[in-house]
């Protein structure tokens, strides 16, 4: 349930931002070269600045298969004197998104050609781990700042996924605040959110408002007619970003070349193009079943034990609730789904089941309610009008 206050979200921002200052000596700012780290970065710099807490930590993690102009861009911000630049472009064993055979890839590999050529100020030995994006950021943090109390600000918002609304509201943080994760207790170093409850219209207009630059890609991508809520500047071989690989050719033809060079599997999608790990809207012929369908491409294309192993086990944890056969069928989309984009992290999976949806089935099957208690749900939640 959302909770609206009588203050607007960037009130709200700033009065967190301030309040970190006032809590940890050292404030980190994580930057991707997004809109909303874009959003973060200026609102904690005007505070830093007004608080004579500058030059302001700013943290990149590189993952060399990067818009040329999202590169630019961060180089840019970089150049401004009040930032102190974190920028890792360090060897590391990266997820490969585009590939069924090829589940890695070595970013910044030593003897390699790289995508891009690393930069004179950027950071390049791995003194950190070998593979873990998630992990990579309490690393860090552990070995730059041992004996500081720190936070990293990150540009995570809720607005775009379900699971992440339910992990920032229902649970404490530091103190008091629910709008965080903690990377190592012991060395009090935590991230937070500050603009979790923006929207992206928020996000836009606190740029426009304020004339920020920003980075032009998504100029480009809009040009190309996809929608705001759907466009990504993330590394290009992520799983969110993979439909990017479809329009690099257009904005950044350079960039592709060298991408297609360096990557297993971008060539595939290029053929592929909009049929790109997409799950069909209707049920291939040749299957009787959306389950048939999924174990068939679960055999055929998921050749990594661990990845299959997971995947069993989270159909074999969930089938007590496909008691209609729109959650069956949905549930069995997101599997395909999974397998066809090589979701090693199965975000989209987790995604689904933590909408607001399915999670009332899952409440209804275990016990939590009754058919009286949620049929006021009926006209808002499909799955609710099927199972009653």
């Amino acid at each position: 349930m959302k909770i609206y206050s009588k203050t607007n979200v960037l009130t709200e921002a700033e009065n967190r931002i301030n309040r970190l200052f006032d809590e940890f000596e050292n404030v980190v700012v994580g930057f991707s070269g997004g809109k909303d780290s874009t959003v973060c970065l200026n609102l904690t710099l005007d505070i830093a600045e007004k608080r004579g807490r500058l030059p302001l930590k700013v943290v990149w993690v590189d993952q060399e298969a990067e818009w040329q102009g999202t590169a630019d861009y961060c180089e840019s911000v970089f150049a401004d004197k009040r930032i102190e630049p974190m920028w890792f472009q360090i060897p590391m064993k990266w997820y490969n998104n585009v590939s069924s055979s090829e589940k890695y890839i070595h970013i910044w590999e030593e003897g390699k050609k790289h995508i891009r050529e690393r930069s004179s100020i950027s950071i390049k030995d791995n003194v950190y781990l070998d593979f873990g994006f998630h992990e990579l950021f309490e690393r860090i943090f552990k070995v730059h700042f041992p004996n500081q109390k720190s936070c990293y600000i990150s540009g995570v918002r809720t607005e775009e996924s379900p699971k992440r609304l339910m992990s920032l509201t229902s649970g404490l943080t530091y103190k008091d605040i629910t709008w965080g994760k903690i990377l190592n207790r012991k060395l009090e170093h935590y991230t937070f959110y500050p603009i979790y409850d923006w929207s992206y219209s928020d996000v836009w207009k606190y740029i426009f408002d304020n004339n920020i630059e920003y980075n032009r890609i998504y100029d480009e991508l809009f040009r190309q007619g996809v929608g705001v809520t759907n466009m990504r500047i993330s590394n290009l071989h992520h799983e969110t970003a993979i439909q990017n690989l479809l329009l690099i050719q257009e904005i950044e033809p350079d960039t592709w070349n060298k991408v297609a060079e360096r990557i297993d599997g971008v060539n595939a999608v290029k053929h592929l193009k909009d049929e790109s790990f997409r799950c069909p809207d209707n049920l291939p012929h040749m299957f009787k079943s959306w389950k048939e369908y999924a174990f068939f491409l679960r055999d055929k294309l998921a050749d990594d034990e661990d990845f299959v192993n997971k995947m069993n086990k989270v159909i074999k944890k969930n089938e007590k609730y496909m008691i209609t056969n729109l959650v069956y069928v949905d549930f069995y989309k997101q599997i395909i789904k999974t397998i066809l984009s090589q979701d090693f992290d199965f975000t989209k999976i987790t995604n689904w089941m933590t909408s607001q949806y399915f999670n009332t089935v899952k409440k209804y099957v275990d016990g939590k309610i009754t058919k009286q208690n949620i049929e006021i749900n009926k006209k808002y939640n499909k799955y609710i009008k099927e199972l009653l």
